[in-house]
């Protein structure tokens, strides 16, 4: 028996149902973890003395993070010959990395891809070069965590061989991207070219990564201080709790953003660094408001200014002195 064309939006919309199930169950189950050390992370807020200083350097090393990892996405494109400033690398990056907070992981992809067709780079190259970053990004943030403190994240030996798999295809990959867009091409009926790449590129992107998990580690010390007034421990126990909860979360495919994952495997993987469950607690709720709001300003930004371009061209245009 053959499916009718109604039932293909029915099935994806049964999809999307269970994904926000899913992770309104992982939510739930996180909230109430909150919930129960409540009294704790009061405590630890009347306790906290907040150093402002160390607040404000984390945003500009998380925004100089941001940088780090626009400048990788401009390094791939610069493989296949494509330009793009970076101003409008940042544009296109911070509004599509919006996407994220939707279920599935395919939106901000989709968008860096359309997005990127403005610039002379085909739906094909925008996406590869997307989903390339993505790859080598996972890759390097597991093996930057598990080198920085693997006993905190207590990673199972399964996660370490995808990994290793992921690694040895994203290796291969130069070599065989021209035949994936051929297979891709007679999958989707349509002409799909997609050109090698120089292995130096795909080196320089995974260098340019691991700076950026890094910086990311440095922000995240730099947050603790600023929102405990301290931050013991080593700084490498910072970039491995960083670095892995973020990748959790980014791996929970039907979360959107990761929420839940993340704050779940942040929250763990401080307890076992030494933090208190109310200090624990404190910094996993306020680092994910924190987050979202560096993620979100910067292309809330770019929006307007392209809106207020846009209304200055048109009136200069329709001026009744031209």
């Amino acid at each position: 028996m053959h499916d009718t064309p109604m039932m293909a939006p029915a099935r994806r919309t049964l999809l999307r149902v269970v994904q926000l199930a899913l992770a309104a169950i992982v939510v739930a189950l996180v909230a109430r973890t909150i919930v129960a050390q409540w009294g704790a992370v009061r405590l630890a807020l009347a306790e906290a003395r907040p150093n402002w200083l160390a607040l404000a350097a984390s945003g500009v090393v998380v925004l100089a993070t941001y940088a780090v990892l626009i400048e990788t996405w401009r390094v791939i494109l610069r493989g296949w010959q494509h330009e793009i400033a970076f101003v409008d690398a940042a544009r296109i990056w911070t509004i599509s990395n919006l996407g994220k907070y939707l279920p599935g992981k395919v939106w901000s992809i989709t968008a860096l891809a359309v997005m990127s067709r403005e610039y002379g780079v085909s739906a094909a190259e925008g996406a590869t070069a997307s989903v390339l970053v993505t790859l080598i990004n996972t890759i390097v943030g597991f093996a930057v965590a598990i080198v920085a403190g693997a006993s905190l994240l207590r990673l199972s030996p399964a996660l370490v061989i995808i990994m290793a798999l992921m690694a040895a295809a994203v290796v291969a990959s130069p070599s065989v991207l021209p035949k994936l867009g051929l297979q891709a091409g007679k999958l989707f009926k349509r002409e799909i070219v997609l050109r090698p790449l120089a292995h130096r590129v795909l080196l320089s992107a995974a260098v340019l990564t691991c700076v950026a998990w890094l910086m990311y580690g440095i922000a995240f010390w730099l947050f603790t201080k600023g929102v405990l007034g301290t931050a013991p421990g080593a700084l490498r126990n910072y970039v491995a709790v960083f670095a892995g909860s973020y990748l959790i979360g980014f791996l929970a495919i039907f979360a959107p953003a990761g929420v839940g994952f993340r704050e779940g495997a942040m929250g763990l993987a401080l307890q076992r660094a030494g933090f208190a469950a109310g200090p624990a607690y404190l910094l996993v709720v306020a680092s994910r408001l924190w987050l979202t709001a560096l993620e979100v300003i910067p292309p809330l930004i770019f929006l307007a200014f392209v809106r207020r371009r846009r209304l200055f061209t048109y009136e200069e245009e329709h001026s009744p002195t031209r």
